[in-house]
């Protein structure tokens, strides 16, 4: 049985779920809660060395599968309320795991039938959990948050990146064990988790390291921050089942990263997010001062990013076409980036790779300067966005799209390969290999000052859809044209009302439209 399989199976719970009348955009929420016990319980039974239950006694997965009906659900209730609180019934303190805590921080059940969680217990003990363990409890719980962000209406994709695109990131930027490692909108910290499995996967699992070094990649290495309760509840669940610890507060904490939560991080070597879009509010905060006040959010989490690296830090961020483009404090933004950090690359995204479709974006890399001036010298720009698919569920966005990005990228994660322009991996065999249709081209620092005003929004491939100013009839033609094409509209309009035997409504319209244009007959007479 294969991961996929599996995760449809995860998924097919939310049946149940809904029959007991559990809101569409709380499944995972509510599943996730029951599910992390059941792996936290897997994970006990199958490591190859010890591994001590993180839940208390009487907390756990046995403790549920062994009961039934109204017992069953009143036992879960109270579990919830235990690990919540750290307190059994009686006022003794039971746990005293920090991430546990923050876990099931003010967690809650909205089931009400008990045959339902009985049902539950009874599906999830069903699966095929040696399959689940050969590809890892993480990676299966990060494909069933994958699938809440791709096939419900909740907004769950507005803090789930697609995963080939956080991958082609993480292998530009090519993080290394001991670097800090942040993400100030974690979401569901795919960003932190796909980090971690990168190192791990040059490190064979972290084994190459000295023990001093495993525990502070396990414990200091990375911190993001999540607005939102649930949103952190999954991600400290993500992490954990990855091996990721992070300090008491776990890997993500709660909080705000333009308010206080921010201001209180330490200058990172690396900084990966993908802030969240979709409106400007609320990017001001009077707990703490930018150099550059705006109500636009991403524009102050941009700030918040350069500022928060390390000289030398790498960062990669996905930012809406807005950002490039703005103007007024947009614009002073953009030449502070570029002033204090090497602005050496920019991924034109296409469309349809992101929840809210039409939602146009890019991925900004850069490294912070040693100095803060004169940082940016050209920009490199990669369009993966004009005459490309139109992406979505028929036609899924995959690694095979970004290799060629890759490629051209180079091996060094700073951006100071050797490049050449010149790629055309997605032009037709017929097309001509010219500098207007290469995907990947430089532009100097002083042209982007002088001929843009500092917009970033830098686009020259044609699209084979669009339509050439230069090649339109004249404005007399058009509107002749458009009149021609309405008057024959209404004759048709006319004739179905006259065949519904609507004749007298169909007058009635004719003399309006004929008072309207000041005419005197009827139209379509």
């Amino acid at each position: 049985m294969t991961k996929n399989d599996i995760v449809q199976k995860l998924w097919n719970q939310c049946d149940i779920l809904r029959d007991d009348g559990i809101n569409y955009s709380h499944y995972v929420t509510e599943l996730v809660l029951l599910l992390f016990m059941k792996m936290e319980n897997e994970q006990v039974l199958n490591q190859s060395v010890t591994y001590d239950h993180r839940l208390p006694e009487g907390c756990r997965w046995a403790d549920l599968r062994k009961l039934s009906g109204v017992n069953l659900l009143d036992t879960y209730k109270r579990i919830l309320l235990t690990l919540s609180s750290g307190k059994d019934a009686d006022g003794k303190t039971v746990v005293t795991d920090p991430l546990i805590l923050a876990i099931y921080n003010d967690a809650q059940t909205s089931l009400r039938e008990p045959k339902h969680l009985e049902q539950l217990i009874k599906n999830l003990d069903q699966i095929d959990w040696f399959s689940a363990q050969q590809d890892g409890l993480g990676d299966l719980y990060e494909g069933l948050l994958e699938k809440n962000a791709n096939e419900t209406k909740s907004g769950a994709g507005q803090y789930f990146t697609p995963r080939p695109l956080i991958d082609s990131i993480i292998r530009c930027i090519k993080p290394q064990p001991g670097e800090t490692i942040q993400d100030p909108a974690a979401g569901t910290a795919g960003f932190l988790i796909a980090a971690d499995s990168y190192i791990k996967s040059n490190t064979d699992d972290l084994y190459d390291l000295s023990a001093k070094e495993q525990k502070r990649q396990r414990k200091e290495c990375y911190i993001g921050i999540e607005l939102v309760p649930d949103t952190r509840r999954l991600a400290l669940m993500n992490c954990l089942l990855h091996g990721m610890e992070g300090d008491a507060e776990g890997v993500v904490h709660l909080g705000n990263a333009l308010g206080q939560a921010g201001e209180n991080l330490k200058p990172s070597t690396i900084i990966l997010s993908n802030p969240p879009f979709g409106t400007a509010k609320g990017g001001g905060n009077t707990t703490r001062v930018f150099t550059y006040k705006t109500s636009n959010k991403q524009l102050t989490f941009l700030q918040h990013i350069y500022n928060g690296l390390k000289p030398g830090g790498r960062a990669a961020v996905v930012l809406p076409d807005n950002v490039l483009f703005e103007a007024g404090v947009g614009t002073d933004v953009r030449r502070d980036l570029m002033d204090k950090c090497n602005l050496h690359t920019i991924l034109r995204l296409p469309t349809g790779i992101f929840y809210a479709q039409g939602v146009k974006t890019n991925v900004l890399f850069f490294t912070r300067g040693e100095t803060d001036e004169g940082n940016t010298k050209k920009v490199w720009v990669y369009d993966l966005r004009n005459n490309m698919p139109s992406f979505g569920k028929r036609t899924p966005f995959g690694e095979e799209h970004l290799k060629p990005f890759e490629k051209v990228y180079g091996k060094k994660a700073d951006g100071t390969s050797k490049r050449t322009e010149g790629e055309w991996s997605f032009t037709s065999e017929d097309s001509e290999q010219s500098a207007d249709n290469s995907r990947w081209r430089c532009f100097d620092r002083d042209w982007i000052r002088d001929t843009k005003g500092d917009s970033l929004d830098i686009s020259w491939i044609k699209d084979k859809d669009s339509v050439d100013a230069a090649d339109l009839p004249e404005p007399d033609e058009l509107a002749a044209k458009a009149m021609g094409e309405l008057t024959e509209a209404l004759r048709e309009l006319d004739g179905l009302l006259s065949a519904l035997c609507c004749s007298d409504k169909a007058a009635a319209q004719k003399t309006m439209l004929a008072e309207v244009l000041g005419i005197g007959a009827e139209v379509g007479e």
